[in-house]
């Protein structure tokens, strides 16, 4: 059955876990009360990777068990993020995340030719959304890594996300690929690109999901708004995934989501040799540890 809510994604992790996290320079409050927190529900035991004297007094004044983690001296944010991929390459932790580090420097470390994670495929983000008033878990690729993609990055972005709503339990997720209108028109590019991905998925790029664009967000998931503008087929109205233009829409969604419709977020990077964590420092602490619950969802078997 499919995780429909981030309750059942808790319960999941669970049932998975727990799993080795490393986190890159962890002195910070938000950090710690997560890896506390990941280790009381059984999702992951931690390494603190970052100045330990600072993590220390961290931890006393925020009245924090260091249970569960083991604290690597490394006051360097860049040489912390050289030593969580490490960790990763030794077979040591599972999951990569950010903690006081600039997240192009965390990355960089990650995609690093020789001391990286890197793999054959793009590396992507994949965000997840609880929201309020919503029957299912909407997935949403990329608003956070691929700046300006291609079509053919495209592609990819939308294998990656694919892969992942199979792993949380969808078998033939339907995806929306998201333009202005659903109508195409020769002035309208995007309009244009996501006809094009939409045959290409139907011709076979895409694996295990329905593809199907362009649509804007309404279309692609309100049955109303698509029944009133008449588009019809299997995603329209239904999508368990959009694709956006790019990483200024993907990001300003995400954000709308979470801070004027109440939605909660999981999200990090796909593609690498294990998921890859990189909340920002306004995020609220439970997206991280929804985010890590997600990481440990991915990393099952």
């Amino acid at each position: 059955m499919a995780i429909s809510n981030f309750s059942e994604l808790i319960k999941a992790a669970q049932a998975v876990g727990p799993k080795r996290i490393a986190v890159a320079a962890a002195a910070d409050a938000s950090v710690l009360t997560s890896a506390a927190e990941l280790y009381e529900l059984g999702i992951a035991t931690a390494y603190l990777i970052g100045d330990q004297d600072a993590i220390e007094t961290i931890a006393r004044q925020e009245e924090l068990s260091l249970q569960g983690m083991t604290i690597i001296h490394e006051p360097d944010p860049k040489a912390a993020a050289q030593q969580v991929m490490a960790l990763i390459r030794a077979g040591e932790a599972d999951v990569a995340v950010k903690g006081q580090i600039k997240t192009d420097q965390f990355l960089g470390a990650a995609l690093d030719r020789s001391t990286g994670i890197r793999e054959k495929r793009l590396l992507t983000h994949v965000g997840i959304f609880e929201i309020p008033g919503y029957d299912r878990l909407l997935y949403m690729s990329d608003s956070g890594v691929v700046l300006y993609p291609t079509i053919h990055q495209k592609l990819i972005i939308i294998q990656n996300v694919v892969e992942v709503a199979h792993k949380f339990g969808l078998k033939q997720p339907r995806v929306a690929i998201l333009a202005a209108s659903e109508a195409v028109h020769p002035k309208m590019p995007m309009s244009i690109e996501a006809l094009a991905l939409a045959k290409m998925a139907e011709q076979g790029w895409v694996e295990g999901a329905i593809v199907d664009g362009p649509m804007p967000l309404d279309v692609a998931v309100r049955p109303e708004a698509a029944r009133l503008k008449g588009v019809g087929g299997p995603v329209a109205g239904q999508a368990d995934i959009v694709i956006v233009p790019g990483v200024e829409a993907g990001n300003t969604a995400a954000k709308a989501i979470q801070y004027l419709a109440h939605g909660k977020m999981a999200g990090l990077v796909v593609g690498a040799k294990v998921p890859i964590i990189i909340n920002s420092r306004a995020d609220a602490p439970e997206t991280r540890l929804y985010s890590t619950a997600m990481a440990v969802v991915l990393t099952a078997n």
